[in-house]
């Protein structure tokens, strides 16, 4: 009896402890509402606000405004501006990174120079902007240190490598970080192994370094890349809107707030976003591929 007494005793105890884990649980899981009406407000919202008002032109049937952007040459070429920019300015950020940060996390006054070289994001890219017309512009100081020496002015503004240098600025300090928390991720006994065994620096990072960065470095790829895909005051003020660098947001922009036409600029976006999208999908699906590649090298 006295069994069966603990055993219905006990009995409420578990139900108890069961309703308190369980409390508990829904209590941990209510903490991830707010990040989703976060994601929902400034997110998803907007996505799908802009895409259904794509689809509302001021004038004609519901694909008016992706016939018009993609019949007028003025506005689809827009789309490989916008690509001539941003895939160099993201290679070269990247691929720049790679060496800097391998020598920086060897050494002694690292964080001092890490803090160096990611100042220009404190910065901006219109300030960044600004700095370039002062220093690059034709009566800027390098234009006047030419002069002194007799040599004759360099264009550097107002022109495609105007917008290049802003977006290697402004968009290397990014890269950089991502590159060095990936390489200083990696065990240095790996290489140290390598090197006691006969393996020179260009092979010991062909063999080891580059498989064990592949993934980190087509993450840092797309966010580069996006990054530099949205550019629009770098080609407004060191470009030449309505030349090479007129960039698909500065089609957006005048559509939106020059024409009024925000069902128009909605499209524009919704195709800017389209971009990004796929060739992000593009380096993801990929880097897989490069990583089997850089790993089947130490095989040779």
């Amino acid at each position: 009896m006295s069994e069966q007494a603990l055993g219905t005793g006990a009995r409420p105890a578990m139900s108890l402890r069961t309703r308190l884990k369980l409390h508990e649980i829904d209590g941990v899981t209510l903490l991830v509402l707010p990040a989703v009406l976060f994601v929902i407000a400034l997110f998803i919202y907007p996505f799908v606000y802009g895409f259904v008002l794509s689809f509302q032109p001021k004038a004609g049937d519901w694909l008016a405004n992706y016939r018009k952007f993609f019949s007028d040459p003025f506005l689809y070429e827009t789309i490989a501006n916008t690509f001539w920019l941003a895939i160099p300015a993201t290679l070269i950020n990247v691929l720049i990174s790679i060496p800097i940060a391998l020598r920086v996390r060897r050494m002694h006054h690292r964080r001092l120079l890490t803090t160096i070289l990611v100042i220009p994001i404190t910065l901006g890219t219109v300030l960044i902007a600004e700095g370039l017309l002062i220093y690059l512009g034709p009566q800027g100081w390098f234009n006047r240190t030419l002069m002194l020496f007799g040599f004759g002015q360099v264009r550097l503004v107002h022109n495609y490598t105007g917008v290049m240098l802003s977006l290697i600025l402004s968009g290397f300090p990014f890269a950089f970080l991502l590159t060095l928390s990936y390489v200083t991720g990696i065990d240095p006994s790996l290489e140290q192994a390598a090197s006691t065994l006969g393996a020179k620096a260009r092979a010991r990072f062909r063999l080891i370094l580059l498989p064990l960065l592949a993934q980190g470095l087509a993450i840092n790829i797309c966010l580069s890349f996006v990054q530099t895909f949205s550019v629009f005051p770098s080609a407004v003020l060191l470009g030449a809107p309505a030349g090479a660098t007129r960039v698909i947001s500065i089609a957006a922009y005048q559509a939106a707030y020059e024409q009024y036409d925000t069902s128009m600029a909605s499209a524009i976006a919704m195709i800017m976003g389209f971009c990004q999208l796929a060739v992000v999908i593009l380096i993801l699906s990929a880097r897989s591929f490069f990583y089997r590649g850089a790993a089947g090298g130490g095989k040779g």
